[in-house]
């Protein structure tokens, strides 16, 4: 069930787990369109299948992702607004796919957690990081918004700790992201997969139809991410976001490993 290029891997480890990982360690597993269409159809697959129990999220390598591709990035800055806001809608459909995937769902942290890696990771029912994991919204720092993923994050960590990491695009350490409810636990990495393993095994203890009418029923709570035309206007903000000069502005100095304007004229430069 591997695709062509293996970007991303997808198997069945044990009965009725289906194992989805990006594989990109190269590139710190950083993702692109392609990649968001992959583990879109791998996440919809699991989802119709009737002989898959659990989903587990992983990834290649020292880290799980760094975020944006760069190459993706630079291919943002160059579209109209339309363009953009279509390519936002693409991963405001994959955050939507993971949460509402029927099934139970875990993710494997270990490295970076960047930008739109967090969403993924607040996506899951259930995330188990190792404890050399470092998380942040990195967004602002590069004149966007961490829109399509904002439902989920606000929905983690609580407007209030959102706020703060949010706006400040401060590096999270992996004992403080638990202490936020980020992560659900940390394990030594040598222990990580483990501990995956074993939680892996106390999903399938449960049944079924059981688990899939509890996720509907937390989604009926109070949850950010559930609002009527909540992706239409996170995509949205980011197509105009991006398209705009403080957007262009970020994305140039980023890729060109330049200082954005507006750090030039901050007083502690």
């Amino acid at each position: 069930m591997n695709n062509i290029d293996n970007a991303v891997l997808v198997d069945t480890p044990r009965q009725g787990l289906r194992r989805i990982r990006l594989n990109r360690p190269d590139k710190r597993n950083a993702f692109n369109a392609g990649i968001i269409a992959e583990l879109s159809s791998a996440i919809e697959a699991a989802a119709r299948d009737d002989e898959i129990r659990a989903v587990l999220l992983a990834a290649e390598g020292k880290h799980f992702s760094a975020g944006a591709d760069l190459e993706w990035m630079r291919s943002t800055a160059a579209m109209g607004a339309e363009e953009n806001r279509e390519d936002a809608q693409a991963l405001a459909r994959l955050m939507r796919l993971l949460d509402e995937c029927p099934k139970p769902t875990l993710a494997r942290v270990q490295g970076a957690a960047f930008g739109g890696a967090l969403g993924l990771i607040c996506c899951t029912d259930i995330a188990i990081a190792s404890t050399d994991a470092r998380f942040c919204l990195s967004e602002v720092r590069l004149g966007l918004v961490p829109a399509t993923i904002g439902p989920y994050v606000v929905r983690t960590l609580g407007q209030r700790q959102a706020r703060r990491y949010m706006l400040s695009a401060e590096l999270l350490e992996a004992e403080q992201a638990r202490s936020l409810g980020l992560i659900h636990e940390l394990a030594d990495p040598a222990q990580l997969d483990d501990r995956v393993e074993a939680l892996a095994g106390q999903l399938m203890q449960a049944g079924p139809e059981a688990q899939s009418e509890c996720k509907l029923l937390l989604r009926r709570l109070d949850d950010p991410a559930a609002g009527e035309g909540v992706d239409e206007f996170t995509a949205a903000m980011i197509a105009r976001v991006r398209t705009g000069a403080e957007g262009q502005e970020g994305l140039r100095a980023f890729l060109e490993k330049d200082t954005p304007a507006w750090q030039e004229a901050s007083p502690d430069e």
